[in-house]
């Protein structure tokens, strides 16, 4: 049984959503990151930076924290969405996520969504680099299926949540067809439908 301490974020429903993929039974443990959840000692123990996600392998008796980590490590135990002959690939997908394209709308989230009138100059550099990034990922779709290719892979699921919160951005999904086409495609999966409201709220992935 794998045990998810989770959030409704776009790093939490990264592994919701890749449980649901490969059919693994899991149980949730909610994070409340507005009650400070994530600071209490007993969660620090095994996530040292007061994030969530965090898994624990209750079956292997041990728990992995940092998204990327966690996809990597399903991935390898499940043995899909990370294939051997394209792992290369795959992982530069993947950790361009979690090093430019997670961080950069999470700081377009903050600037513009959560603190719009604060910093004129955060507000348009972020505005300006999360425009940046969705031409750059348009361009890249151009060309392939998929992040990493021809196959869905664990780098899709990284960078699909980020994506889904294109509402917040303000810069207009469907002006970038690939990248509309790509999301879509993702949005109509049924293990991304159900691991997108794993809580059971009824939240539904937003349209273009």
């Amino acid at each position: 049984m794998i045990e998810l301490f989770y959030a409704s974020t776009p790093n939490g429903r990264k592994i919701s959503i890749m449980l649901e993929e490969i059919k693994f039974d899991y149980k949730i443990t909610e994070i409340n990151l507005s009650k400070g959840d994530q600071f209490n000692p007993d969660f620090r123990k095994i996530s040292p930076f007061s994030k969530i996600p965090v898994i624990t392998d209750h079956k292997n008796k041990v728990s992995v924290f940092q998204s990327g980590a966690i996809l990597i490590y399903l991935a390898e135990l499940s043995g899909k969405f990370y294939d051997a002959s394209n792992r290369n690939l795959i992982n530069q997908w993947l950790m361009a996520q979690m090093g430019d394209i997670g961080p950069m709308l999470g700081q377009h989230h903050q600037f513009h969504h959560y603190n719009p009138g604060k910093s004129k100059f955060g507000e348009e550099r972020y505005f300006n680099i999360a425009k940046r990034l969705y031409k750059d990922l348009d361009q890249h779709l151009s060309t392939s299926d998929f992040l990493a290719g021809k196959k869905y892979s664990i780098a899709d699921i990284a960078t699909f949540p980020w994506i889904a919160r294109h509402n917040w951005h303000d810069i207009g999904l469907k002006n970038f067809k690939n990248l509309s086409k790509w999301y879509e495609k993702i949005s109509e999966r049924k293990a991304v439908i159900k691991g997108y409201d794993c809580l059971n709220t009824g939240e539904q992935i937003p349209k273009i």
